[in-house]
């Protein structure tokens, strides 16, 4: 099959699997569509919201519906680096035998990722990137295609850690989850306190998920767009000459190369999803802010006078 088949197709079977997703979850189509574009594009997704906006319940639900192995992993202040990566123990024949942990699953939902420590945070680090982990001196890989969609509580809360810039560069998106509307929330206790179970259909395959990735890669993008991003991302570094008044003003750090990297990434899935061959400087526009968000670490005085980051990633348009 064609490139260009295999996207008119992809097209058909993408807005086939947010029609299953929508079967459970009720609105946050914005959401679901960062989540998917990071998906099909090969990253990983921070989701940012207060408890009880159904953040576990959507990584679920998008896991079965893309047919995909799936694994929860709660993450408190006691949890050890072994309870995610598995540990060796002595068999019945007094030899050393590796148990894999939860990490080892296509999608690994890092619950309330934020409320353990650092050392504990970091046992992702090497999935996240290397896709495979090292216990005990041996390299173990992992099952291809791998994602990790970790929840966050909001930093103010009582009991979270922040999370380590290097852990916060891996998340290819940070997305906001908001309070639904009236609408929706009437919708949503309709359906969540009745008797009705539900039934998400796979429509993918591990297999099929990975070529589509593969298909989106070679997707050509011409040298104006990827400057574009190029430039946009070094306007949010202070001490870079394109810097605008307003990140000098209000930015202590920028973003850094892979935040340009994950930009062209998305740029092309959002272009895929939406049935064009080539991205342009709107599908780097559109997916920006959840690429940026995290990258960009705002100053005291950004804090003070309310600055938030959408308008400081906005100006760098």
């Amino acid at each position: 099959m064609s490139d260009v088949a295999a996207i008119e197709q992809f097209v058909k079977k993408y807005n086939a699997l947010k029609s299953e997703v929508a079967k459970v979850i009720v609105g946050q189509d914005e959401v679901v569509s960062q989540i998917l574009i990071s998906i099909f594009s090969g990253g990983h997704s921070l989701l940012i919201g207060v408890p009880g906006l159904a953040k576990t319940l959507m990584v679920n639900t998008i896991a079965q519906a893309l047919g995909l192995d799936f694994k929860r992993i709660q993450f408190t202040p006691d949890l050890m680096p072994s309870d995610i990566l598995g540990s060796e123990i002595l068999d019945e024949n007094r030899q050393f035998k590796f148990i894999k942990g939860p990490v080892f699953a296509n999608i690994i939902l890092a619950d309330e990722i934020n409320r353990t420590p650092p050392k504990t945070q970091a046992a992702l680090l090497e999935a996240m990137q290397e896709r495979k982990v090292t216990v005990a001196g041996h390299q173990y890989s992992l099952n291809l295609p791998y994602f990790v969609l970790a929840t966050q509580n909001p930093i103010e809360q009582e009991g979270t850690y922040p999370l380590p810039e290097a852990q916060l560069d891996r998340f290819m998106f940070a997305i906001n989850l908001k309070y639904p509307s009236f609408a929706e929330e009437v919708q949503v206790v309709k359906s969540t306190t009745a008797d009705v179970n539900t039934k998400v259909n796979a429509l993918f395959t591990a297999e099929e998920i990975i070529g589509y990735q593969n298909v989106i890669r070679r997707i050509p993008v011409a040298d104006n767009v990827i400057e574009y991003a190029v430039r946009m991302v070094s306007k949010t570094r202070p001490n870079e000459a394109t810097a605008s008044e307003m990140v000098k003003e209000f930015i202590d750090w920028g973003a850094g190369p892979r935040a340009s990297q994950n930009l062209i990434l998305a740029a092309k899935t959002h272009a895929a999803v939406n049935g064009k061959f080539s991205p342009d400087i709107e599908d780097v526009q559109a997916v920006s802010q959840g690429i940026l968000r995290h990258r960009i670490i705002k100053n005291y005085k950004a804090e003070a006078e309310g600055i938030s980051d959408e308008q400081i990633i906005e100006s760098l348009f």
